[in-house]
């Protein structure tokens, strides 16, 4: 071979100009090494700053598997050797030799060189010998120049790859951060965010947790990166979990090997969708904690500086943009609640209009209906239904007397209750329409009686209003069940009543909201029903909740605490 390699330096120092990536550049400089050394085998390695091992980048020639590209460099080989020492070495007569193996079984000998970075080596060239042909020292000092001109070029690409990368991850971040300041729906963004952060980051999946308001719990929102777990909820502890001490410490984390650290979060899905390495950052919103953006790959992956640099800026991007959502939804609901503060206004001066116009024909009514005096014998239903039309007069008379004289303590007609009785007159007075409306009903009542302290009316309204929701989700009949407990709680014990329907339920989108007033999911519904009743209860220190609500039906729980013994009872 010629000693005179000052073309093959020049040909592969010009390399950096002809090709697109390192990996294009080192098919090149493995073009060069064949046409000046004709070898009969050619091996490329790498180190692989993830997994610290010495793998195949390039491999070709006689007897060389190519299937080895991607995989570790054998221990005796001295391709490994010379990766991990930076020092040229030549082995002729492999025979002889007792401590390397050639890479092709037979081979007479090798010779390797470093590829060599600015503080260490990153990798090595191996050349086979083709027949029984030795290397000399020259062939090796030889190489070595090649290898420390190809290393030069190799690492420019690298930087080059990695300017363009980082580039082209600002431009996108600019974009995103414009797209995120105009999404308002924080569920939208958050999916955003997530799939966002997913394609910046180049990442297998990503996930994104908010902070619980007490700041003790993380739930995860919204994850991208795999249709398969549509509706997966997961509630971490910050205590429990990696991801936890990401806002205790302020920093991001990393974990390289998740199946083998104690991370119990994303168990199943770390498994089906074979997660290997997370870089979770804080996300945090004027030295407020918000929550955690994670990004998992699906191999080991040691996170750069610049990654992680990129993942915390998109976070403190998504911070923004989530406190902005925030901010919209709270001006959304003040200007709602203006509104509706208005129409209850309005109402007001109208119903006070309409209960004074209705309170001469009601007196007529009440006249009129005593002077009937109608008396039917015990056992005739008859006469249940004048008393119950007696004191659904009566409690007209209040509600008109109650809006007129709105403002003034209603304490004096407070009395004990039992709910078991309110609950059976109410669906007594509702008899008829259950029937026409083929509602079955069933009352499961508690051991003993519970007794409330309360204004009947009101409670019986309470009761009425929920009944006659539960009628008008069953258009086609159905069955209403009441069921009366007693709950014992630290602070005093509880009547609990749960109503439960078989009608179509509540829209998904109403049932945050349905005690609002106004809100209604009926074109002739007032939307004030559920909205008076919690305004009851909670003016009897009770109050109202949707326990469930589906398809097969809704159940409606409401409390009441119970009264006092009576003296001498």
């Amino acid at each position: 071979m010629e000693p005179d390699n000052t073309a093959s330096l020049y040909r592969i120092s010009t390399i950096v100009n002809r090709a697109d990536d390192p990996r294009a550049a080192i098919r090149m400089f493995a073009d060069e090494l064949a046409l000046r050394f004709q070898p009969a085998y050619i091996a490329v390695t790498l180190l692989n700053p993830d997994s610290e091992a010495i793998e195949f980048e390039f491999a070709q020639g006689s007897g060389i598997d190519r299937e080895s590209v991607g995989s570790p460099v054998p221990e005796p080989s001295i391709a490994r050797w010379v990766a991990l020492h930076g020092k040229a070495l030549e082995i002729s007569g492999f025979p002889n030799e007792r401590r390397f193996l050639p890479l092709v079984s037979g081979c007479p000998a090798e010779m390797a060189a470093p590829l060599t970075g600015r503080t260490s080596p990153f990798g090595s060239v191996l050349l086979g010998a083709n027949g029984v042909t030795d290397f000399s020292q020259a062939d090796t000092e030889e190489l070595s120049l090649m290898a420390a001109e190809a290393s030069w070029v190799i690492e420019k690409l690298w930087e080059i790859e990695q300017l363009q990368l980082q580039s082209a991850q600002l431009q996108s971040l600019i974009s995103i951060g414009q797209r995120l300041v105009s999404t308002l729906e924080l569920n939208d963004l958050l999916e955003s965010i997530t799939s966002e952060a997913r394609s910046i980051m180049r990442c297998r999946l990503c996930a994104l947790f908010l902070l619980s308001e007490d700041g003790r719990i993380l739930d995860l929102q919204a994850v991208a990166g795999t249709g398969k777990h549509d509706g997966y909820r997961e509630l971490l502890s910050l205590e429990d979990s990696a991801i936890g001490t990401a806002i205790a410490r302020r920093k991001e984390i990393e974990v390289s090997n998740l199946a083998k650290s104690e991370e119990h979060h994303f168990v199943s899905i770390v498994r089906q969708e074979g997660l290997v390495s997370l870089l979770s950052v804080p996300i945090f919103f004027e030295n407020q904690s918000i929550g955690v953006l994670n990004a998992y790959t699906d191999r080991r992956h040691r996170f750069t500086n610049h990654e992680k640099s990129v993942l915390a800026a998109l976070a403190s991007l998504s911070a923004v943009a989530i406190q902005n959502v925030r901010l919209y939804g709270r001006v959304f609901k003040s200007e709602e609640t203006l509104r509706d503060n208005e129409r209850l206004t309005t109402l007001g001066l109208l119903a006070a209009e309409i209960a004074h116009e209705i309170r001469n024909p009601l007196t007529v009514i009440r006249l009129l209906f005593d002077s009937l005096d109608l008396k039917f014998d015990s056992g005739d239903a008859r006469r249940k239904d004048t008393e119950v039309i007696v004191e659904e007069i009566t409690h007209l008379e209040e509600i008109v007397n109650r809006v007129l004289s709105f403002g003034k303590t209603g304490d004096s007609i407070h009395s004990h209750c039992e709910i078991d009785t309110l609950v059976r007159d109410t669906l007594h007075l509702l008899r008829l329409k259950l029937e026409q409306s083929r509602i079955r009903t069933e009352v499961i009542t508690a051991d003993r009686a519970l007794v409330v302290e309360g204004h009947k009316g009101q409670l019986q309204q309470v009761i009425l209003n929920l009944v006659i929701n539960a009628m008008q989700a069953m258009p086609d009949g159905g069955e209403i069940k009441v069921e009366i407990t007693r709950e014992t709680h630290r602070d005093g014990d509880t009547a609990a009543i749960l109503i439960t329907d078989t009608g179509t339920g509540i829209p998904k989108s109403l049932r945050q909201s349905i005690f609002d007033s106004f809100l209604s999911g009926r074109s002739d519904g007032s939307g004030l029903g559920l909205a008076i009743a919690k305004r009851i209860l909670k003016s009897h220190r009770g109050d109202i909740a949707l326990v469930d609500s589906s398809r097969r039906g809704t159940t409606v729980r409401f409390w009441l605490p119970l009264a006092a013994p009576e003296q001498g009872r």
